[in-house]
């Protein structure tokens, strides 16, 4: 271990943990403080904090992993899910603000019913922390993997610095010091990611030279469409769109919006965010695909620590610690901010009795932390703690609860409780039943997931009779014109990735 590497890493590590202490002095000791920052962040903070918190350890190590095994086709992910995250920014976020703000609402299960604490709410909230419990778990492994990688620390040990930070940010500013540090740290580490980028790029010759060690490699990297879908091409493309969209289904993301006092800090913040998210995805892709290079041997090797390894690989001490440090922040910020949505998940739902009472809300935060440090050990010890496994689960499993019924909601019908329970009953069997059936490998869970909800809220209608089902179906000649395009896109997509 290079003691220039640990010493970088344990400065930065300070600094990213010294900002989020600074909010302890202008905190409010109010629960309405502690988890939406009185709702008065500034918005640049908030979509900063939105890219970090959504990315975080799911980009540094899932995703750069599955670049690592997917090559060129993995594009598709990071193009397709932005545009579904798109709409969530331009339609259903501004819903989500404007109710949050007008109810004084501070978690997103609070939305899915008219009053706090109505069944669908309470079952919401918890479906909400057990997929919140396994994601904050998912954050914890990756900084583990990361201190591994690149410190040769034990991953336990990473884990439970984890579980330390994520317990100062908690008792020092709540979510204000979970935003302030995800700010701070992706501006460092955008800076470190165009450094790595750059150099990685310059020792594999270039775009060409990328191009041609990853066919000669694999012919099948380069191909900008992966081979043998068993569903086609389409439908694996439209999970990424419904996963975009299903942003808005993540109440750790939500929160950052629901920090925001005003519809025009949210088209502030949007701006904000892509901004900022754009270029960094693009690094990332190159990133992914140059560490394929730089480490082309399946087997043995771990692809979600080809980033670490790479930039060991290129970069001097130094900026190997920024790098090390701002994963580690940024994954432990995430997990914190998971935490804190648990929180609001059972003190605003479960038991409301709690919502104003701050000593009890820190002390649910704490055992929350607990518990999803208990989860990543538990991962690790039995070998299931990929983290892009683990984030895609969470992902798409409150995608597939929430967007649905959101949807529904903010289109004009409000259902019953037994009606909203259904659908989240089924978006949540849809998706597990698609895992343990190992489909999950050829599509991602949000089509299942969100499919089962959609089909569970129309069958209903029609049992019903409700004449809201007449009245939101288009003109039967709208129906068949938009029926129409959508299978010509379709075949035409299919005709071209089989032919």
């Amino acid at each position: 271990m290079d003691i220039w590497v640990l010493a970088s890493f344990l400065l930065f590590l300070l600094i990213f943990a010294g900002v989020g202490m600074a909010s302890i002095f202008v905190k409010e000791n109010t629960t309405d403080d502690y988890l939406v920052a009185g709702r008065g962040m500034h918005p640049a903070l908030a979509a900063l904090s939105a890219v970090s918190t959504w990315n975080s350890g799911y980009m540094f190590i899932g995703f750069i992993g599955f670049m690592w095994m997917y090559g060129y086709s993995a594009i598709w992910i990071s193009l397709i899910s932005t545009l579904g995250q798109l709409v969530a920014w331009i339609w259903l976020y501004k819903r989500i603000q404007h109710e949050a703000n007008e109810r004084n609402v501070r978690s997103l299960s609070s939305l899915v019913a008219k009053v706090k604490g109505a069944p669908e709410a309470k079952l919401a909230a918890l479906f909400s922390v057990m997929f919140l419990l396994i994601y904050a778990a998912a954050q914890l492994s990756s900084g583990g993997k990361a201190l591994f990688a690149m410190l040769g620390w034990s991953q336990v040990v990473g884990i439970l610095i984890g579980y330390m930070l994520v317990i100062l940010y908690c008792t020092a500013g709540g979510i204000r010091a979970s935003i302030w540090t995800d700010a701070a740290q992706s501006c460092v580490m955008i800076i470190g990611s165009t450094l790595l980028c750059w150099v990685a790029m310059g020792e594999i010759g270039g775009f060409s030279g990328m191009h041609a060690s990853l066919t000669a490699i694999d012919p099948n990297l380069t191909d900008i469409a992966p081979q043998g879908l068993k569903f086609g091409f389409s439908l694996w493309v439209f999970a990424f769109f419904l996963g975009g969209v299903g942003v808005a289904g993540q109440p750790q993301v939500v929160s950052r919006i629901m920090t925001l006092e005003s519809d025009s800090d949210r088209k502030k913040a949007c701006v904000w965010f892509f901004v900022w998210q754009t270029p960094f995805l693009i690094l990332m892709v190159l990133i992914g695909l140059a560490s394929r290079v730089m480490f082309p041997v399946e087997g043995s090797f771990d692809p979600e620590l080809a980033l670490p390894l790479l930039a060991m690989d290129v970069l001097g001490p130094f900026w190997v610690g920024v790098i090390l440090a701002s994963i580690f922040a940024a994954t432990m910020s995430t997990a914190d901010s998971q935490v804190l949505a648990c929180t609001a998940a059972i003190t605003d739902d479960l038991i409301p009795s709690w919502a104003q009472d701050h000593s009890k809300t820190k002390l649910t935060t704490v055992t929350m932390a607990i518990l999803a440090t208990a989860i990543s050990l538990g991962a690790l010890w039995t070998e299931n703690n990929s983290v892009f496994s683990l984030v895609v689960l969470a992902v798409y499993g409150l995608g597939g609860i929430f967007i649905p019924l959101l949807v529904v909601r903010f289109s004009g019908y409000q259902p019953s409780s037994s009606h909203s329970i259904i659908m989240m009953v089924s978006a949540l069997t849809g998706v597990i039943t698609w895992r343990i059936l190992g489909l999950n490998d050829e599509i991602f869970e949000s089509v299942p997931g969100m499919g089962a909800a959609f089909i569970a809220h129309f069958v209903l209608l029609w049992v019903k009779k409700d004449p809201w089902l007449k009245e939101c179906l288009p003109s039967r000649d709208k129906f068949i014109t938009i029926t129409g395009i959508i299978i010509a896109c379709v075949v035409a997509i299919e005709l071209w990735y089989f032919i």
